[in-house]
């Protein structure tokens, strides 16, 4: 016969067992909850929000998320990359944002922070552009009036120039082209506009046509008018020199040295027979106003390419990403310094140079000067991000025009 108390101990291991069982479950279920829940900062226009939920990608987080965002706007890292616990990710919201080109007002769709993003956004056509702001001054709710150049054909003193122009009427392309006209002579426009076609007298037709406005294809004659044929004013024209530019981002022109018309008086000896001209001869040219080459550089700088940096989470090339994006820059200008401090420093805090007291990651000379930024510059690289790109901005303007610099005198 078995005893009471042997068969509570038999029956012991099995509950003991069951018990195992249990807890190994609920453990197995906090540890799955731990992994697979994340809280993700979301940064939009530079507001920080925090997002809790179980996401594996940043697509995830922002459908789990109540922040508007929209198909057009730009995300930091893409939609498809993994995200981690306590990772950043950056939203630029696409706006509306007015612009004037060429006296016609448009609305375009731009995430642009800066007025040189939304140059850069509306590519080729505005290279050359005037703007009524800095490239780096923030975008506004005035208006951004932009000219385009435009091509002009000037037809004067018997020779057909083709110039670039930015003028805005007839009168200040011929200022800047050098075109002095005396009392009697005369200017057409083709296409005629409207001002000149209503005009009556010659003076009063001229008059209008130096107060056209400038268009593309436009042809303008220059009709001199002398009572002493023996003697005549002209132009001269200029050359245009192309340099290559390593500062210029390869594929793009920039007219460095705009060219200026000469000026010189020639003198002709006039044969008349009956009041009618039917010869000349040259017997003198003075040049009262030399020529000015038009100078053009051609840009030869191979920019990075944004898709193969590399950066990892809560690094310092990190916090530079975040901060880049804050000032308006795109993913280019962020491979641009990537790539500059890459050389400059490797990204490390504490890199020194030993021959010059450069310091830090962006190589400040001497070091202290990021003290500027934060007393803790020596150690703090978000202190040292936050320097560098002002130093930056105030000097070049943009990380790849510093990057351009670098390249070229191999410092910046």
């Amino acid at each position: 016969m078995t005893s009471t108390s042997s068969v509570r101990r038999s029956r012991r291991p099995a509950r003991f067992v069951a018990q195992g069982l249990v807890l190994a479950t609920v453990l197995a279920g906090t540890t799955a909850f731990t992994t697979l829940h994340r809280t993700v900062t979301v940064e939009v226009d530079g507001v920080a929000h925090e997002v809790s939920g179980f996401s594996r990608t940043v697509d995830d987080v922002l459908a789990s998320s109540s922040l508007d965002v929209g198909a057009q706007d730009q995300v930091f890292p893409s939609l498809d990359s993994p995200v981690d616990d306590g990772d950043l990710v950056v939203v630029r919201t696409v706006r509306d944002v007015e612009v004037e080109i060429d006296g016609t007002s448009q609305t375009i769709q731009s995430s642009a922070r800066t007025v040189g993003e939304v140059l850069d956004e509306l590519g080729t056509r505005a290279d050359g552009a005037d703007v009524s702001a800095s490239r780096s001054a923030e975008v506004g709710r005035e208006p951004l009036v932009i000219t385009t150049p435009k091509s002009v054909t000037l037809a004067v003193d018997g020779q057909q120039l083709d110039i670039s122009t930015t003028e805005g009427t007839v009168r200040d392309v011929l200022l800047t082209a050098g075109v002095v006209l005396d009392g009697e002579d005369t200017v057409s426009v083709d296409p005629s506009p409207t001002t000149v076609a209503a005009a009556e007298s010659t003076a009063g037709a001229t008059s209008a046509a130096l107060d056209a406005e400038t268009v593309d294809g436009m042809v303008l004659t220059i009709g001199r008018g002398a009572s002493d044929m023996s003697s005549a004013q002209e132009v001269l024209p200029y050359a245009t020199q192309e340099v290559e530019d390593p500062t210029v981002i390869a594929g793009r022109t920039v007219v460095t040295q705009k060219g200026v018309l000469g000026q010189a008086v020639t003198t002709y000896d006039v044969t008349l027979v009956d009041g009618v001209e039917v010869g000349r001869e040259v017997l003198a040219r003075r040049v009262t106003v030399e020529p000015q080459d038009e100078i053009v550089s051609v840009g030869t700088l191979e920019l990075p390419d944004p898709a193969l940096v590399v950066v990892d989470p809560g690094s310092a090339k990190a916090i530079a990403q975040v901060m880049v994006a804050d000032r308006g820059w795109g993913a280019d200008q962020f491979a641009c310094l990537d790539s500059l401090w890459q050389k400059e420093s490797n990204w490390r805090v504490t890199a020194a140079n030993p021959s010059s007291s450069a310091y830090g990651i962006p190589q400040a000379l001497p070091g202290s000067k990021m003290a500027s930024a934060g007393a803790d510059w020596q150690t703090n690289a978000e202190t040292q991000i936050t320097w560098g790109l002002g130093y930056i901005s105030g000097r070049y303007g943009t990380p790849c025009a510093a990057w351009a610099h670098s390249k070229e005198k191999n410092f910046y």
